[in-house]
C-alpha cells in the first residue's frame, strides 16, 4: 500500500478507525457508558431468552419474535462494541480491510433483520386485536419459522452487495475512516472514484428495509387502532392498546436514530461530524439496550418469572 495520497490501491490491508473525531481526549470517559450499556444489553437479552424458554405462558408467537430479537440486538451490539472499545481503551484503532467488510455487512443486515422482526410484531399484534379468536389459527408454529427465516433471508440478501461494492472501488485518498467503526457509506466516501452507485443502492436498500416497513407498520397501527376505538368501553380500549405499548417504544427507540443517522450520511446534513458518529452509535448501542428493559417492565409474565428467579436466588 503505498503512503501517497494519490496513488492507487484497490484493497487497503488495513483502515484506521479515528473514533469520534474532535473527542479523542474523551474517548475513554464515553467508553464508560458505553460499556455500561453493553453489559446491560447482554444480560438483558440473555435474561430475556431464559425466562421465555423457561415460561410455558410465554411460548406464544409474540415472544418468540421477541426472542429473535434479542438475538439480532445481541450479534448487532456484539459485532461493533469490542471494536469500539479496543479503540477507546488501547488505541487500537487498525481494522484489516476484510474485517471491516465484514463488520459493515453484519452492521447492515442485522439492521434490516431487527427491522423486519418489528413489522412481524406488529402483523402479531393485529392479528391479535383484529382478529383474536383466528390468532393461534393464522399465526401457529409454522407460519411463524417461515415469517423468521424470510425476515432473516431479505436481511442477508439486502445487505449482501455492500461489501461487494465496497470491495470494487480503488481507495487512493486515504484509508482512515472519521467512524467508530465501518459502515457502507463512510468506507466507500473514501474512494477515489464516482460512488454512485454505492449511493443510490443504499438509498433503495433504506426504502427496502425502513421505508416499506415502517408503512406497514403504520397500515397496522391504523387497523388496530381501528378495533380499539370500536371496544365499547373506556378501561377495554386502554387495557387492549396497553398490550401494544411495549412495541410502539421499541418502534420508536429503534426508527427514529436508525433513520437520521442513514440520511445524515448520506446527505451530508449541517451536523457536526462528532455529533453524527455519537447518534451513530447510539442507534446501535441505545435500542438493544432497551429492549430487554422495555418488555421486562410491561410484560407482566416477564416481570413476574423475573421476580421469581430473584426471589429464589435470593433465598
Amino acid at each position: 500500500m503505498s503512503g501517497s495520497n494519490t496513488s492507487y490501491f484497490s484493497n487497503p490491508s488495513t483502515f484506521i478507525l479515528l473514533g469520534i473525531p474532535g473527542l479523542e481526549w474523551a474517548h475513554v470517559w464515553i467508553s464508560i457508558p458505553f460499556c455500561a450499556m453493553y453489559v446491560i444489553t447482554i444480560l438483558g437479552n440473555v435474561t430475556i431468552l431464559f425466562i421465555v424458554k423457561t415460561e410455558p405462558s410465554l411460548h406464544e408467537p409474540m415472544y418468540y419474535f421477541l426472542c429473535m430479537l434479542t438475538i439480532t440486538d445481541l450479534v448487532l451490539s456484539t459485532s461493533t462494541l469490542p471494536t469500539i472499545l479496543s479503540n477507546f481503551w488501547f488505541i487500537s484503532r487498525e481494522i484489516n480491510f476484510n474485517a471491516c467488510l465484514t463488520q459493515l455487512y453484519f452492521v447492515h443486515s442485522f439492521s434490516v433483520i431487527e427491522s423486519g422482526i418489528l413489522v412481524a410484531m406488529a402483523f402479531d399484534r393485529y392479528v391479535a386485536i383484529c382478529h383474536p379468536l383466528r390468532h393461534s389459527t393464522i399465526l401457529n408454529n409454522s407460519v411463524v419459522a417461515k415469517i423468521c427465516l424470510a425476515v432473516v433471508l431479505q436481511g442477508a440478501i439486502l445487505a449482501l452487495p455492500y461489501p461487494f461494492l465496497a470491495r470494487q472501488w480503488p481507495y487512493c485518498r486515504t484509508n482512515i475512516i472519521p467512524y467508530t467503526h465501518c459502515e457502507h457509506m463512510p468506507v466507500v466516501k473514501l474512494a477515489c472514484v464516482d460512488i454512485r452507485v454505492s449511493s443510490y443502492y443504499g438509498l433503495f436498500a433504506l426504502f427496502c428495509s425502513f421505508g416499506l416497513y415502517v408503512i406497514f407498520i403504520v397500515i397496522s397501527y391504523t387497523q388496530i387502532l381501528r378495533a380499539i376505538f370500536r371496544l365499547p368501553t373506556k378501561d377495554a380500549r386502554l387495557k387492549t392498546f396497553g398490550t401494544c405499548t411495549s412495541h410502539l417504544c421499541l418502534i420508536l427507540a429503534f426508527y427514529t436514530p436508525a433513520l437520521f443517522s442513514s440520511l445524515s450520511t448520506r446527505f451530508g446534513l449541517n451536523i457536526p461530524l462528532h455529533f453524527h458518529v455519537l447518534f451513530a452509535n447510539i442507534y446501535l448501542l441505545v435500542p438493544p439496550m432497551l429492549n430487554p428493559i422495555i418488555y421486562g417492565v410491561k410484560t407482566k409474565q416477564i416481570r413476574a418469572r423475573l421476580l421469581r428467579l430473584v426471589t429464589l436466588k435470593g433465598t
